[in-house]
Order: C-alpha cells, then sequence, then structure tokens
C-alpha cells in the first residue's frame, strides 16, 4: 500500500531533498521529470516500509525488542532482494567504522583525565592571555607611530628653521 493516500503523506517519505541529491549524484548528466522524482520518492518509501516491516515481523519471532541489522538482511532475503545483502553488509561495516570513530574522538577527551570545566578554565585563560597579548602588540604599534609623529614632526620643523635662518642670512647679505 502507498503512503500517499494517507494524510500525513509528508510525515511518511523520505525529504524530496535528499532524493535530489542522491539523482544528482547518480546520474549528473541526465535530466529527470518531477513526476518522475515523485514517483522515486514513493518507491523508496514503499521499500523502506516493506524491509522494515519483515524485519519487524523477523525481529518479533526471534523475541527481541529491537530490529537489528542481522533482521534487515533477513528481511531482505526472506523478500527477495538477496542480491543487495553484500553491499548492505558493505554499507554497514561503513557506518560501524563511522561511529567508533566519532567514539573514538569523544573517548579521546574523556581519557584526558581533566574535567570538563578545567578544559574550559584552560581555554578562558588562553584566550585572556592572547588578548592580553593583542592590545600590547597595538599598544606598541599605536607608541611605534607616536614617535614617527614626532620625528615627521621636528623633522619639519629643523628644515623650516633652516629655511628661515638662510633667507635671513640672504637679508643680512643684501645689508652688506
Amino acid at each position: 500500500m502507498m503512503a500517499s493516500s494517507s494524510g500525513n503523506d509528508d510525515d511518511l517519505t523520505i525529504p524530496r531533498a535528499a532524493i535530489n541529491k542522491m539523482i544528482k549524484e547518480t546520474l549528473p548528466n541526465v535530466r529527470v521529470a518531477n513526476d518522475a522524482r515523485e514517483l522515486v520518492v514513493n518507491c523508496c518509501t514503499e521499500f523502506i516500509h516493506l524491509i522494515s516491516s519483515e524485519a519487524n515481523e523477523i525481529c518479533n519471532k526471534s523475541e527481541k525488542k529491537t530490529i537489528s541489522p542481522e533482521h534487515v538482511i533477513q528481511a531482505l532475503e526472506s523478500l527477495g532482494f538477496g542480491s543487495y545483502i553484500s553491499e548492505v553488509k558493505e554499507v554497514l561495516q561503513e557506518c560501524k567504522t563511522v561511529a567508533l570513530k566519532r567514539r573514538k574522538a569523544n573517548s579521546r577527551l574523556e581519557n584526558l583525565g581533566i574535567p570538563e570545566e578545567e578544559l574550559l578554565r584552560q581555554q578562558q585563560e588562553l584566550f585572556a592571555k592572547a588578548r592580553q597579548q593583542q592590545a600590547e602588540l597595538a599598544q606598541q604599534e599605536w607608541l611605534q607611530m607616536q614617535q614617527a609623529a614626532q620625528q615627521a614632526q621636528l623633522a619639519a620643523s629643523a628644515s623650516a628653521s633652516n629655511q628661515a635662518g638662510s633667507s635671513q642670512d640672504e637679508e643680512d647679505d643684501d645689508d652688506i
């Protein structure tokens, strides 16, 4: 039974953006009509419902409360999709690897033996030191600019004094 017959159609389908992305990645040079995209969404949704329902039945028969990957693989086999199983197992392994890396990344922080509050305090201390160093650098640059401006002012006033002195000498020469 298709999910499109229910009033909560959006609640029961795969996001269209995800399907569009998969279509573009799989068929980059092919244009796909909107109604064909909608059909793919509906087929994917129906496939997921079919597999998950069968996996749920297998789970219940084995008196388990949680559907495991093995239940999904058995569901694929019993529904005649055995040709997908090797690829499903590869994807499952990739997912486990990613999850393991994520757990290791989280445990690295825990393995440091430093409480999170202490790490946060240290981080704030480092930020404060960096701000202080930046302020000191800005102060030094400002002082250097002030000194350069004073030197330029002195040089300009010395140049003006020299010009005034030389014009005074010319006037003295005229008096002779």
